[in-house]
């Protein structure tokens, strides 16, 4: 098929799994185009099966803002004429949903049905829709896809329950790239960061509120006033100069490294021994399932789609949201007791397996087929 996919080209979750999903979709013969503002972090190297298509919103003086809406509907309407496209996957219900709505309803007056999947990823649902500003273009949306996908049940749920939602949800999960995200020997890198050989904590996120950046380091100093260790900060946002300067005040700058965006995080990854992600809200964690992979217990909030990925017991330990001292209590535990952690570990791995490419990559392609016959034998009905 021929695929136009539509994501924010961000290291935040959707925009990574939009990508990698591309790239797998690449591997299997089909053609990928993607369209957004700018060449998406993940997609690094070049393949004779993707394509992208950059979106540019012109400047206007009558606009305090760039018409990006405008702009990208009609970059979709092109490249679907022009490439011709069989169906268009679009991630996030904002704006990205109901651009599609525009451009398919352009497209129609043009004699081209053209099918449109949306995929919800999280705050599309739980922060942007719940505003009311947002929430009537985002129920419309999702009732106007010919397709829907959550990545969890509790993303499906919550949406069912947010709104007035006539269309069916199915839940395909994120993904992993085994041939990226495994356990490598990189103690070169590990004895840069803990010399003496204290543990090693890290953290993966955008920086943002939710995400609750601060319980990390509130953890962390528990832990290391009884094991000897180190914390990896990897990621960017708004909340890291807040961090910073806390960081700071606890005097815990010797043993807290802030890394940044990072293209090749599973090098990180691979010299952790344990992942803390103790989120207010995660639709999935992928950042948790990529740790996994790597064999790194994680410690987690129980909040949102973290359950369905991190079993408690199994593959780490799950607590409330803010719940500090628990979550210290488990890492202390994990590191203090060689056998507790080997067992997280073999759990992680396979509870990760269980989200192998593989296995989530032939979902998509036989949803993909479903929504283009049922919208094509609509449209021989009309």
């Amino acid at each position: 098929m021929k695929i136009g996919i539509v994501c924010y080209p961000t290291f935040g979750g959707s925009g990574v799994v939009a990508t990698e999903l591309g790239m797998a979709l690449a591997e299997n013969g089909h053609q990928i185009h993607f369209i957004t503002y700018r060449r998406p972090a993940r997609l690094a190297t070049f393949h004779k099966n993707i394509f992208f298509h950059e979106v540019n919103a012109a400047e206007y003086p009558l606009f305090e803002y760039s018409p990006y809406d405008t702009a990208l509907a009609s970059k979709l309407v092109d490249v679907v004429l022009f490439e011709k496209l069989d169906l268009l996957h679009v991630h996030y219900a904002i704006p990205h949903a109901s651009v599609a709505f525009l451009a398919k309803s352009i497209l129609k007056t043009k004699g081209i049905e053209l099918p449109v999947v949306t995929t919800l990823h999280g705050t599309d649902i739980t922060l942007v829709g719940n505003d009311p500003s947002f929430a009537p273009v985002v129920e419309f949306s999702i009732n106007s896809s010919d397709g829907v996908t959550a990545v969890s049940n509790q993303l499906r749920q919550q949406t069912m329950e947010s709104f007035d939602i006539h269309n069916d949800i199915q839940v395909i999960y994120n993904f992993i790239d085994f041939s990226r995200f495994r356990k490598t020997d990189k103690n070169h890198f590990k004895m840069a960061i803990a010399p003496e050989g204290e543990k090693i904590m890290t953290h993966v996120s955008n920086f943002r509120k939710v995400k609750r950046v601060e319980d990390v380091i509130a953890v962390f100093q528990k832990v290391r006033k009884e094991v000897p260790s180190k914390l990896i900060l990897v990621g960017d946002g708004p909340e890291r100069r807040a961090m910073e300067s806390l960081c700071r005040e606890m005097n815990l700058c010797d043993d807290i490294r802030f890394l940044g965006k990072q293209d090749a995080v599973e090098e990180i990854l691979a010299i952790a021994d344990l992942f803390i992600i103790p989120s207010e809200n995660e639709s999935f964690g992928l950042a948790a399932l990529e740790a996994m992979a790597c064999e790194v217990p994680v410690i987690s909030s129980n909040a949102g789609g973290l359950p369905e990925v991190n079993l408690q017991g199994e593959t780490g330990y799950l607590a409330d949201v803010g719940d500090v001292d628990t979550m210290a209590k488990r890492a202390i535990s994990i590191l203090t007791n060689e056998q507790e952690h080997n067992r997280l570990k073999a759990g992680a791995y396979q509870q990760a397996l269980k989200f192998h490419i593989d296995n989530i990559l032939p979902q998509y392609e036989r949803f993909y087929a479903s929504v283009f016959k049922k919208v094509k034998t609509e449209e021989l009905i009309a």
